[in-house]
């Protein structure tokens, strides 16, 4: 599965791509963020059964620049 890091002013958060839901970690670093969306997703995987993941997202990578 993959994830999305994102750092803001107060810290980082992370949510997975191509899960039906919210799932959203929050975190002081990249590392705690990702761990807490992790451990989120595997919660609402267990609670609502496999279709909670969808497979049908394209996305292979992705990448924040200025322009």
């Amino acid at each position: 599965m993959k994830f999305v890091i994102e750092q803001h002013s107060d810290g980082f958060v992370a949510y997975p791509l191509g899960l039906r839901g919210v799932v959203v970690g929050q975190g002081e670093t990249r590392e705690d963020a990702l761990a807490d969306a992790q451990s989120a997703a595997k919660f609402h995987i267990e609670t609502f059964g496999p279709d909670a993941v969808s497979d049908d997202s394209p996305l292979i990578d992705a990448e924040v620049v200025d322009a």
